[in-house]
Parts: structure tokens; C-alpha cells; sequence
């Protein structure tokens, strides 16, 4: 018998052309530059934003108790408790009024979100032409992605010291802004922990009213602040009286409750957009299981257990502005738990540090896309606080001794 695999070969396959032109994935991209190289101390991995604060393990109760859950498909909208526990949260959180029925919208983590919500909201041209989709530049790979699985066109826009680390869409030509169906914003961002205003929110809703798309608002840093809770989409399109499918708004429990593993987050918007992503969501989705969802309820619920995970990111971040404080274009972050510190060229510094100290961190350009002939984050590292106290303050004093001490 021949086997399948050599069976003869009729004519050659055909692959899509729209994902040829990714870069590699930012961590295989890391291991192949550090590959030969070995670590001069212990290994301190400071590269990905994988929280390792302790999540609250009364939900290990809480899904024991409903683990018969796990024999039946789960309800694909979410339970209407998890529905009116998010609700719950954009109302004291965002103080916007959310109507779980119709303005929520359950997800398996943000970024399944992120991604559908381009295929079920976004046209297939605008005005005749070929679709843009705008980004930060650093940015989260999924909005990338996302633009090219509907055959839009990407502009990464640069998030500079200049700019304030957030992008200026408004700066971008006549032409470009014409064909714009959406753009994604992450505020806190990522990695610069840039947080939008109440000025820049509105410049973008105006825009976003003038030139009619709509705002991809991530926001899954926003529960890790210092003192004062960033503004988030939804409470300055509400404060302005935005037409509520302008903008849609996604967060999850993977930062704010150390979850990343639960896959609980959320989409709020308008009601047609939610619809929308429903009707997707029915032919290609992934519902949380039932047990998960009902834990997922009770987190969503509480929020004792995201401000102590606050106080030791602050302890943290007070650590760095304190270390960091001299080193020229040191930009404390307002927010998030990532610092996005300068040098001359990171891949060059991350080498450096691995070599002489141990310590991993990622090289910026690995966040970001040429842009007009550069990369906006080429000169910069990412280094996340994600781990305990007693392991960030050794990598980081390692760090600056390496890099920065002359």
C-alpha cells in the first residue's frame, strides 16, 4: 500500500497570499537571536506579560462546585449571570449603564475579540476602495492579523516619545483616513504604559464621526494603574454622546485577576454590533466551559483581589522610576506593568544582557513595523514586572548596571 503521504502529486498547492508577509512571532524571533549564546548568570526571564501574582484560588471551589458543567456544551452567548457580572463591572468601573442583553458580549479572551470583530463589523471597502485599518506602531500582533484576514490594508502608526506613546491618527493623509474602517487603540498601552486622555479620546471620536469607522478601544491593562484609574473608551464616548456602535471597548481578566489561563473577557458596544458578533461567534466560536464561566462570574465580581495585585505592581513600578529615574529618555509608565526603556538598538542591548547577566528581555523592533523607513521601537527594549518582587529587583539592577552604567 502506498502510503498517503507519497501518494502521486497531481499538481501543485495553493496557499493564500494575505499572512505571507508576517514577521516571525516575537519570542521564536528572540530564541533564534540568542540562540549560541549563553546566559551569563541565572536565568531571569523578563520578556513576556504572563502575570505571575497569585490569582484568587477561591475560584478552584467555585469550579469544582459546577464541574458537571464540563459533560454539556456551554451556552455560546455566556450565562445571563456572567452577562450581568460584566455588566456589573462596566458600571462601576466605566459608569456606563451596559444592558447585558444587548450591549455585552462574552469572549474567550481578548483577543479572539480583536480579531473577530474585524470579520464580523468591518466592510469590504470603503468608498469604492480597498479598506485601511490603523494601529499603534508598537502594536499587539492580532490587530495586524485581523486587517489582513478581511484583505484590509494595515498603517501602523508611529506611538513615539514625540506623540506621548500613542499614535496620531489625525496626522495621517486625506486619502488614508478616507479609507479607514477602524482603528485599534490600546490604552494603557502596550508596551509604552501611555494612557489616553479625555483630550485624545475626544480628538479620536471626532475623527472617528468625520471619517466614519469605528474605534477597536483594547484596554485589558487598565485595571493596573498607580493612582488614578485610566479613562477608558466607553466612559468618554458615553460623556460626549457618541453613537454607541462607534466605538467598542474589550477587556478581560487576564491582567486584572492574573487569569490569563481562564480566557474570560469581554466585548461592550452597540447593539447591532453585538448582534453582529454574535451571529459570528455561532458559526466559529469557542464559548468558555460552563464551570469557567461561572467562575469567571464571581471574579468579575470582585475587586479586593485586583487592588492588592494593584499594590504590588505599584511597589514595582516605584522600583523603576526610582532605578531608572537618570537614564536620558527614561519614560515612567502610567499604567501597565511593562517598561519600554531606551537604547541605542535592542537587539544589540538584549544580546548584551543575555550574554553578561542572565537576564532575557525583548528587543522593541519585535513589537513594531518599518514605518516610512523605520522602526519606531528599534531603539527600545521591553522588559515586563510580571514576576515576584524579589526576582524584577536583581534583573533590574542587573539591567542597569549592564546597559547603562558607564
Amino acid at each position: 500500500m502506498t502510503p498517503i503521504f507519497e501518494a502521486d502529486i497531481v499538481g501543485p498547492m495553493t496557499f493564500p497570499e494575505r499572512f505571507s508577509n508576517l514577521p516571525p512571532y516575537a519570542f521564536p524571533r528572540l530564541r533564534s537571536l540568542l540562540a549560541g549564546f549563553e546566559p551569563g548568570g541565572a536565568v531571569n526571564d523578563m520578556t513576556i506579560g504572563s502575570p505571575k501574582h497569585p490569582f484568587p484560588h477561591w475560584i478552584m471551589d467555585v469550579i469544582a462546585q459546577h464541574g458537571d458543567g464540563f459533560g454539556g456544551y456551554p451556552p455560546n452567548e455566556g450565562t445571563p449571570e456572567l452577562r450581568a457580572a460584566i455588566s456589573g463591572f462596566i458600571d462601576r468601573r466605566y459608569g456606563v449603564d451596559a444592558d447585558p442583553e444587548t450591549n455585552v458580549f462574552v469572549l474567550n479572551g481578548t483577543r479572539e475579540g480583536l480579531f473577530n470583530a474585524a470579520l464580523a463589523l468591518l466592510p469590504e471597502e470603503k468608498n469604492g476602495q480597498k479598506p485601511v485599518i490603523l494601529m499603534p506602531n508598537p502594536f499587539y500582533q492580532v490587530y495586524a492579523v485581523a486587517g489582513l484576514a478581511i484583505n484590509a490594508e494595515p498603517i501602523y502608526v508611529p506611538a513615539t516619545y514625540e506623540t506621548g506613546f500613542l499614535p496620531d491618527f489625525a496626522g495621517l493623509p486625506e486619502d488614508v483616513l478616507n479609507r479607514v474602517t477602524a482603528a485599534y487603540i490600546c490604552s494603557p498601552s502596550n508596551p509604552q504604559g501611555a494612557v489616553a486622555s479625555r483630550e485624545y479620546w475626544n480628538e479620536l471620536l471626532d475623527l472617528a464621526e468625520k471619517y466614519d469607522f469605528r474605534i477597536f478601544a483594547d484596554e485589558c491593562y487598565s485595571e493596573i494603574f498607580r493612582d488614578t484609574a485610566p479613562l477608558g473608551a466607553l466612559t468618554a464616548s458615553h460623556a460626549v454622546g457618541a453613537d454607541p456602535e462607534r466605538v467598542v471597548l474589550f477587556n478581560s481578566l487576564s491582567k486584572r485577576s492574573n487569569l490569563a489561563g481562564l480566557r474570560s473577557g469581554f466585548a461592550a458596544t452597540g447593539p447591532e454590533n453585538v448582534k453582529r458578533m454574535k451571529s459570528l461567534r455561532s458559526y466559529a466560536g469557542a464559548p468558555l466551559p460552563l464551570p469557567l464561566q461561572k467562575a469567571a462570574e464571581k471574579v468579575w465580581q470582585d475587586e479586593a483581589h485586583v487592588e492588592a495585585n494593584r499594590t504590588l505592581y505599584r511597589e514595582k513600578l516605584d522600583f523603576a522610576d526610582e532605578l531608572f529615574g537618570d537614564v536620558s529618555g527614561f519614560a515612567s509608565p502610567e499604567a501597565g506593568f511593562f517598561l519600554w526603556l531606551p537604547v541605542e538598538d535592542g537587539e544589540a542591548a538584549t544580546k548584551k544582557l543575555w550574554s553578561k547577566t542572565g537576564v532575557k528581555v525583548l528587543p522593541g523592533s519585535y513589537l513594531g513595523r518599518d514605518y516610512q523607513g523605520s522602526n519606531p521601537g528599534e531603539t527600545y527594549i521591553r522588559v515586563a514586572l510580571v514576576a515576584p518582587m524579589n526576582e524584577v529587583q536583581p534583573g533590574l539592577t542587573a539591567l542597569k548596571d549592564c546597559i547603562y552604567r558607564k
